[in-house]
């Protein structure tokens, strides 16, 4: 690759526009503007309406360009996962959602990816710990209460 140029940008899954921030940097390098839009927006549909770290690299004396997508917060994660906007504001008194096991392995795999743990358990914890700052029970538990059970090791069969 020649002179590369990188944009990044937080944008929310699948609405990327030629608007700013995107569109007003991306037009100075020469690339089809839409066409590198519709990539981004088809490469984070499935995170709809979530923010997502997105980077545009762009060769300058080709014009061929890719795109790399980062992954959502576990905040991000875990709010789609309940089927709620935003967390609570109170947390530890309010309880505004609740997801089941299943859902905190299937955030604990995305994020295992972009951390430094080595094992799906100790991520698993540490997404309960962010379930707790927002007000998301697990299977009907509070957050510490779920994370005493995945210390006894009720929950192994999911975390491994």
């Amino acid at each position: 690759m020649g002179n590369k140029q990188t944009v990044s940008s937080l944008i929310t899954g699948g609405e990327a526009s030629a608007g700013p921030p995107l569109g007003p940097t991306l037009g100075p390098m020469g690339v089809n503007i839409m066409q590198v839009i519709d990539a981004i927006n088809e490469k984070t549909k499935e995170f709809k309406g979530m923010k997502i770290p997105v980077t545009v690299s762009v060769d300058s004396d080709t014009k061929k360009w890719e795109i790399e997508v980062g992954i959502p917060s576990a905040s991000a994660l875990l709010l789609k996962e309940a089927g709620i906007q935003k967390g609570s504001g109170t947390s530890g008194t309010d309880w505004v959602g609740e997801i089941t096991v299943d859902s905190i392995a299937k955030v604990a795999n995305v994020k295992l990816e972009s951390s430094y743990a080595t094992s799906l358990k100790s991520v698993a914890k540490q997404i309960v710990g962010t379930c707790a700052s927002l007000g998301i029970k697990i299977e009907g538990k509070t957050p510490k209460e779920f994370t005493a059970e995945v210390n006894e090791g009720k929950w192994d069969s999911k975390f491994t």
